[in-house]
């Protein structure tokens, strides 16, 4: 077995990483040895030459800085095992900076946007009140998609309009959502959620079309398919909406920390991103306010 292989199962049963994360690894390992192994070099000969040149060739692949950062520190923790295993002498990766990472503005719909997606739901589809819950809970409550799809009913109280999720970290923390939603939950609660069962029985709220708990991979499409019926023309996700809840809510004055909690951000520094996307009300503000026009 070689030792990437061995790397591989290292990550796998010892670490427990998820096998999309491993997967990632592996694949940006395998590139890196690929490059190597076409100069000739094997992993004891690689010097800060050839991860320069390395880095040259991402960037002249049109890789961005983000992309970049991942693949070297896919590498750096690979060298490390490798350290580890008496393998290499040194691991030359501890002494590469990451690029810096683009500051990329987060996309965010417009109300107008919201509304299209809502109105294009196709109402005679047997997945029509579950699929209009999804897109009103996600932006009502900034849910992230991993945090949406393992709701279970113990978890909503209606009557207070909340709903108790478990976020990373494993960290509970208490989201609400507003009348649309209500409206919206119940319709799907008494008139579709036990259609879609099939006599099955299940915890979860969100149902697919196997009768099942819906993963995060059916939430993808079932909003990228109501995306392109209402001819919403740039990329739409359950991030974005989360982006678009962010927004709404700063923009109509909402304390910045509050905005924190609800989003169940550890940092405040993460939720200070969105603050850049309110620039437009900020000059609607500054038009208006202003004394000398």
């Amino acid at each position: 077995m070689n030792d990437l292989k061995k790397y591989e199962e290292y990550l796998l049963y010892e670490k427990k990483y998820p096998l999309n994360t491993v997967n990632s690894y592996i694949s940006d390992i395998s590139f890196f040895l690929s490059y190597i192994s076409s100069m000739n070099k094997k992993v004891t000969d690689v010097d800060k030459n050839i991860v320069r040149n390395y880095l040259k060739i991402l960037s002249d692949l049109k890789y961005n800085n983000s992309t970049i950062a991942r693949k070297l520190s896919s590498l750096r923790s690979y060298f490390a095992y490798l350290l580890a295993n008496k393998k290499i002498k040194n691991n030359i990766f501890n002494l590469i900076n990451n690029p810096k990472k683009e500051k990329k503005l987060p996309n965010f719909l417009t109300y107008q946007e919201f509304e299209d997606l809502i109105f294009s739901i196709d109402n005679n589809d047997i997945y029509a009140k579950r699929n209009k819950l999804i897109l009103e809970l996600l932006l009502a409550s900034g849910l992230r998609v991993s945090e949406l799809v393992n709701i279970k009913l113990e978890d909503i109280d209606i009557n207070n309009k909340s709903i108790r999720v478990v976020g990373k970290g494993s960290k509970e923390r208490i989201v609400y959502f507003n009348l649309h939603t209500e409206t919206s939950l119940k319709d799907y609660l008494d008139n579709s959620r036990s259609k879609l069962l099939k006599n099955r029985k299940s915890s979860y709220l969100f149902i697919n079309n196997k009768s099942t708990k819906l993963t995060r991979e059916g939430v993808f499409e079932i909003i990228n398919k109501i995306a392109t019926k209402a001819n919403i023309k740039h990329h739409l996700s359950p991030h974005v909406l989360r982006h678009t809840f962010a927004t709404f809510l700063l923009n109509e004055g909402a304390d910045i920390r509050s905005v924190q909690t609800l989003l169940g951000h550890e940092s405040l520094s993460t939720t200070q991103i969105y603050t850049h996307i309110t620039s437009d009300a900020l000059k609607s503000e500054y038009l208006k306010r202003f004394p000398r026009k």
